[in-house]
């Protein structure tokens, strides 16, 4: 580990003043992606702004049809929160898919959106819920969020304070996990917004994608049977140890089926 300055602050604009004076300053959540990196000494910021005491950045709301979770809410928050589970219960099944519990009781649902991970869980939610990520300069839709791998529309220093997803009638996620990490080697989120239909995936690509492909088939008739019309593309599809870019595209019906198949209780 190379080494840097290390800063505790306690407000948003303390912490984006220190991001901006930096020579190459970074922003530390959970630590669940950063940590290992600056370890391995695939980083070299020169200085480290650890978000724990920021205030404002934690919690869970719901009002207006809308949950939104503070950026620094860790999973086993979100997963164990009875808010959530009775607003969006898909999302705190997702939440509770992550990891180990030691992720979960350390990793952020900010510092996880804002690295853009293409097996992460929470992106699939993101996408499928068509969420809206508040910074503390703009918000920012869910389709213009995602760009690339671990690449997303934050402008440099821009800091995530919550993330507030729309509660749909029905929702469900499935993802088939690494056995080793619990990874997303494919996750699908389907969302059921009173007949209009939003499909999340993560996984598959370099970042999460919307299906828009699947979404119209479902429209159609939300039945699992209606995903086996719909050709997966996979030309952009990762291809790796874990899984070819064809098993992806074939993970994405089988996992999309069964979260139909959830979202409907069967």
């Amino acid at each position: 580990m190379y080494s840097f300055e290390y800063h505790r602050p306690d407000s948003v604009q303390a912490a984006t003043a220190l991001r901006t004076q930096g020579d190459d300053a970074i922003y530390l959540a959970g630590g669940q992606t950063l940590i290992p990196t600056l370890k391995q000494r695939l980083a070299s910021p020169s200085d480290v702004i650890d978000l724990a005491r920021v205030a404002g950045l934690r919690g869970i709301q719901v009002a207006n049809g809308r949950v939104a979770i503070g950026a620094m809410t860790t999973h086993g928050e979100v997963a164990s929160s009875a808010e959530v589970k009775r607003a969006i219960p898909a999302l705190a099944f997702l939440a509770g898919e992550i990891g180990d519990a030691q992720v979960r009781n350390r990793g952020t649902i900010g510092g996880s959106v804002a690295n853009s991970d293409p097996a992460a869980d929470y992106p699939a939610a993101v996408i499928g819920l068509g969420a809206t990520i508040q910074t503390h300069r703009r918000a920012i839709a869910a389709e213009a969020y995602f760009k690339d791998l671990f690449e997303t529309a934050l402008e440099a220093g821009e800091l995530i304070r919550a993330i507030e997803f729309p509660i749909p009638k029905r929702a469900a996620y499935r993802k088939f996990p690494n056995p080793a990490s619990r990874y997303a080697v494919v996750g699908v989120f389907v969302a059921d917004f009173d007949g209009k239909i939003r499909v999340g995936v993560t996984g598959a690509g370099p970042c999460a994608f919307r299906a828009t492909e699947l979404e119209a088939a479902l429209a159609r008739k939300l039945d699992p049977a209606s995903v086996d019309s719909v050709e997966i593309e996979y030309d952009r599809f990762n291809s790796d140890m874990h899984a070819s870019a064809e098993y992806r595209a074939n993970l994405v019906r089988v996992m999309a089926k069964r979260a139909v198949a959830d979202l409907l209780g069967r």
